[in-house]
């Protein structure tokens, strides 16, 4: 699931600054979830570490800094994880053009698409960087990205209901519910609160974006 906002209030959006995802564990059907106020860059590094922490059998809230020595929690291993499923060191060292600019963060974020705060950790892992200057470079960076989210956000339009509700519950989710409520297994009114909505013209809008019969 990747949703922005509490529910679909677009008054009240979810801050990167206090949670990037979490992770429900369950045999049957484990969740992700992501947060959608955030960068796409690091909305990818977020799925990567929740599926991380699915596959240890666990459920988590994760906001694990990366300006953090603390290495044996499990929080920092599913970083470790994530950074290594998108950039592996071994790319990261032959790709490396030893200069630390914004514009070579840039290049190698654009690359490997993931968020440039993952690249300076991998150039921090990778032994271009000593742990004080990680840290400094990490906190400077991490100020100018969060601006650019507070732009981003700032700027974004409500967007196509019927495109974005699905992204928010999982398509897969919604097409389970609209599915149950025609063939009669799952009320209409149960289906607006797992939808959530309130309106039948809505339900049907959903159903033909997702092209449930």
């Amino acid at each position: 699931m990747v949703n922005g906002v509490v529910g679909a209030d677009t008054h009240r959006r979810l801050d990167p600054a206090e949670f990037r995802g979490f992770a429900l564990f369950g045999p049957l059907a484990p969740l992700v979830f992501v947060n959608g106020a955030d960068t796409k860059a690091a909305q990818l590094f977020t799925l990567v570490h929740e599926l991380a922490h699915i596959w240890l059998g666990r459920s988590a809230l994760s906001e694990a800094a990366m300006d953090s020595r603390e290495s044996e929690t499990e929080e920092q291993w599913c970083n470790s994880v994530a950074a290594e499923v998108l950039l592996p060191l071994d790319d990261l060292r032959s790709d490396y053009g030893r200069q630390m600019t914004v514009e070579e963060l840039d290049r190698l974020a654009k690359r490997y698409k993931i968020s440039t705060l993952v690249v300076l950790k991998r150039i921090f892992d990778a032994g271009f960087l000593t742990w004080d200057e990680y840290t400094e470079r990490y906190r400077a960076e991490h100020g100018r990205v969060m601006r650019l989210v507070d732009d981003k956000n700032g700027d974004s339009g409500g967007g196509n209901y019927y495109r974005t509700q699905p992204l928010r519950l999982s398509r897969q989710f919604a097409k389970a519910v609209i599915s149950s409520t025609r063939e009669g297994s799952t009320s209409y009114r149960e289906a607006y609160q797992l939808l959530g909505t309130k309106k039948h013209a809505t339900f049907e809008g959903l159903a033909e974006e997702l092209k449930v019969a």
